[in-house]
């Protein structure tokens, strides 16, 4: 292993690991590296030799009890050395005390069970172009400055702990937001943001199935082209409607924490990104 330095990254060196992340087929969006850095700008790491990023992971913070890890790369021509490691440490010890979550690919699986992270629940990401009859599901309207209060009130039924900061950059352009709202309460959200294949839709909360689906499918008529939805395997009416629908499965993950486990949440139906939970 050349001596290499482990440090703090930039929001174009967080644009370049994530540059790493398509080429792995992970799908990331177009715009995601400023929402992601300026979420926690201690949490992105990256191992350099000669002034080269050879690997990077984030370790993002959420208040003081929540963390969670992703974007987890060594360059290809710089595997097994070491580099892999020293931003994974590096980042553990930024998020010590606090319960971890992260999506494990099945091949990581038994990897990460050996660093003291436990299954929680499966996920399927369903992409492909939706059909159907339109769906009642309430009032849905655009994400306005009025409504981002009770926005950010209801995403604490589906996340486990505040993260205002990112959602107030996560649900405003270019990214593309609606809410559900019946009886002037807020019954859901849904965000889709552009990425390098189509469409990511994430994260999807709801009080039920129904507004889920209504959810989905105003989304789905917004933009142009093929969506991608990371579900929880849980969801089967969901999951029934999506595929009534014309979507089809393919990437699984595994939901795992180390430290306190986290339950499913009865609101989550869509999985904000796998790089930031």
């Amino acid at each position: 292993m050349s001596e290499c330095l482990v440090r703090r990254l930039t929001v174009i060196e967080v644009e370049q690991l994530i540059g790493w992340a398509h080429a792995e087929g992970w799908n990331p969006g177009l715009n995601d590296a400023a929402a992601f850095h300026a979420t926690d700008a201690q949490g992105f790491i990256g191992a350099f030799v000669d002034g080269e990023m050879v690997a990077g992971i984030s370790a993002v913070a959420y208040g003081t009890s929540y963390g969670f890890l992703g974007l987890y790369i060594s360059r290809a021509d710089m595997r097994g050395r070491g580099y892999g490691k020293a931003v994974w440490d590096e980042g553990m010890a930024y998020l010590d005390g606090r319960t971890i979550g992260l999506d494990g690919v099945d091949a990581q699986f038994d990897n990460y069970r050996r660093k003291g992270f436990a299954p929680a629940y499966r996920t399927i990401r369903f992409g492909g172009r939706l059909a159907g009859r339109p769906i009642d599901g309430g009032t849905l309207t655009a994400v306005t400055p009025a409504l981002l209060p009770d926005v950010l009130t209801f995403d604490r039924r589906s996340f486990p702990e505040q993260r205002d900061g990112f959602l107030a950059r996560w649900l405003a352009p270019p990214h593309l937001a609606c809410v559900a709202a019946a009886h002037d309460a807020v019954t859901g959200y849904g965000v889709a943001r552009r990425c390098r294949s189509g469409w990511k839709i994430g994260g999807l909360t709801a009080i039920d199935d129904r507004t889920a689906a209504a959810l989905v499918q105003h989304l789905a008529v917004s933009v142009d082209g093929d969506i991608f939805i990371d579900v929880p395997a849980a969801r089967q009416a969901f999951i029934g409607f999506l595929l009534n629908a014309g979507l089809r499965p393919g990437f699984e993950t595994t939901r795992m924490y180390r430290g306190n486990p986290i339950p499913l949440a009865p609101a989550l139906y869509g999985v904000t990104t796998l790089e930031l939970g």
